[in-house]
């Protein structure tokens, strides 16, 4: 891999998911009626409360677990799950933040060219797959970083891993398979 090309690729994460628990009991109830920007779910079991900054929404179990997604890095999930605990703190609730974990990362990247998905199914046949007519997408799996890449034919590819650090490996790892695998450019 040429390191010209390498500059060229910006990762965009779009969205961090992470968990957290309070270690404590938790009334949706009192959650859905004094708290603000709260959607109460009881058909489902929880709240969804939505902070404005950082851009987040939390899902609220009444165990004390609360998923958090909507961040775009890893700080701004944790600043946006401590300010969540803090609200609830501030709703009369013994919050303690216990757990934090970043279990999700999605994000985004476009090649510099265009991708034949087939050949690039073919040359990496276990661990790619190919439907058209299920998805416009190659799905390459890498297992021993647990990342998924969804390959598109315009050269646009969409990466999940488990942390950001993940997603830049998974990235490195793909490039040059895709870069065998490019559109020549038409004149």
């Amino acid at each position: 891999m040429d390191s010209g090309n390498e500059d060229a690729l910006d990762i965009i994460i779009t969205n961090v998911v992470a968990t957290f628990r309070t270690r404590c009991h938790l009334n949706l109830r009192t959650i859905a009626l004094e708290g603000i920007n709260v959607i109460y779910k009881p058909e489902v079991g929880k709240v969804l409360m939505k902070l404005r900054k950082p851009k987040i929404t939390a899902s609220i179990w009444s165990s004390g677990k609360i998923i958090c997604t909507g961040a775009t890095s890893e700080d701004e999930s944790k600043l946006g799950a401590r300010r969540l605990a803090r609200t609830l703190q501030k709703l009369g609730f013994r919050v303690r933040f216990s757990d934090y974990k970043v279990v999700n990362v999605l994000a985004v990247c476009s090649m510099p060219f265009a991708i034949r998905l087939i050949d690039f199914t073919k040359k990496n046949r276990p661990i790619a797959s190919y439907e058209p007519e299920l998805h416009p997408a190659a799905t390459y799996r890498i297992k021993q970083i647990k990342a998924t890449v969804q390959v598109f034919s315009t050269g646009s590819i969409t990466v999940t891993g488990p942390n950001v650090q993940t997603v830049a490996t998974a990235v490195e790892q793909v490039y040059p398979l895709l870069f065998e695998c490019q559109k020549p450019l038409r004149k």
